[in-house]
């Protein structure tokens, strides 16, 4: 009995394959390895990550797929991650089987990115205790959960018809307007919720756990835990609870940390639309604008073909953002202001 007490606990963890989801994943991972937990990541090739030093005591799995990397961009982020799933249901379970019969470790729990919903079927059909955890806010998370509600209503019509209709208030979620939703003109609604309604159903799931701080989005936390009906707990922020671990899928650029020295404490705007998002030109522009606007310093992290139809280059930026402020190409994402 004493030795089976003595074991270490082993927690598996599945990123989806975006850099501004696997690094509170990771950093979630380092926080569970402090308490004494060994770590398993699964990944795919479209999020192969190195081990570094800081941690070389994690292991690291990859499901076997054979989605071409194209798709990637040619599908958009919701038909990938609908395909994404599809695709690995199978390797994952068979990785899981694999875990089970090759560890010594007790499996105490799989924790997976909401979006890479297919791990919920898998651990269910092996009695596993499974959490979700959600690195987007609360908010966002209501908003993906309201707009399934509303498409089974009347197919979201203010978001098809567009116009004057995009403005109208969203029933029960003031002051979110239809045009605040979860929707972009590179995918259908159809699409979209297709995805959302995987994301939000919850399954087994024995809580969901958010990269947030309750104080900031009480009445959204407490409107999930009412809908899904298991606790739903404020984690946040992961980045405070760890140090940042080097999970960059890119090449760091480190030329901004100099600029920032020189800046005051908590000064500073991050901006950046994470791996996936694309923007018209357009979006962009009123973004460029609205922060010149603010006369606050800002560090703005562009993704390389990011911007649809055109790649403005950093020298049109810059002009349009005078002097004081910086940007860069999407290399760094580790940063913490």
């Amino acid at each position: 009995m004493e030795e089976k007490l003595s074991r270490r606990r082993r927690v598996v963890l599945v990123p989806v394959p975006a850099q501004g989801h696997i690094t509170p994943m990771i950093q979630l991972a380092k926080a569970l390895h402090s308490k004494g937990f060994s770590i398993t990541v699964v990944q795919t090739k479209f999020n192969y990550l190195n081990p570094s030093n800081d941690l070389s005591d994690f292991q690291f799995v990859t499901i076997p797929e054979n989605l071409p990397v194209s798709d990637l961009k040619n599908l958009g982020p919701g038909r990938f991650l609908i395909k994404l799933a599809n695709e690995c249901y199978v390797s994952f379970k068979d990785l899981l089987g694999q875990l089970l019969v090759n560890e010594e470790e007790e499996i105490a729990c799989v924790i997976y990115d909401e979006f890479m919903y297919f791990v919920e079927v898998a651990v269910k059909e092996f009695k596993l205790r499974n959490v979700i955890l959600s690195t987007t806010s609360a908010t966002a998370f209501v908003c993906r959960f309201v707009m399934c509600e509303l498409y089974a209503k009347d197919g979201l019509a203010q978001l098809k018809e567009g116009g004057e209709r995009e403005v109208e208030l969203v029933p029960e979620l003031y002051p979110i307007r239809y045009k605040d939703l979860p929707s972009s003109v590179f995918a259908s609604v159809e699409s979209s919720v297709e995805l959302f309604k995987n994301t939000c159903y919850k399954g087994t799931a024995s809580s969901v756990i958010i990269n947030t701080v309750r104080c900031l989005e009480m009445s959204s936390l407490e409107w999930l835990q009412q809908e899904l009906e298991i606790p739903v707990y404020s984690i946040g922020p992961l980045h405070m609870v760890v140090s940042a671990p080097p999970t960059s899928l890119l090449e760091e650029n480190e030329s901004c940390i100099e600029w920032l020295n020189k800046q005051k404490p908590s000064s500073v705007i991050y901006i950046s639309l994470g791996s996936f998002t694309l923007m018209e030109t357009k979006e962009m522009l009123e973004m460029a604008y609205g922060l010149v606007s603010s006369n606050q310093h800002f560090l703005w992290v562009i993704r390389p073909g990011s911007i649809c139809g055109s790649e403005i280059s950093e020298e049109e930026l810059l002009t349009l953002t005078l002097t004081f402020r910086i940007l860069l190409k999407w290399k760094m994402m580790r940063l913490q202001l």
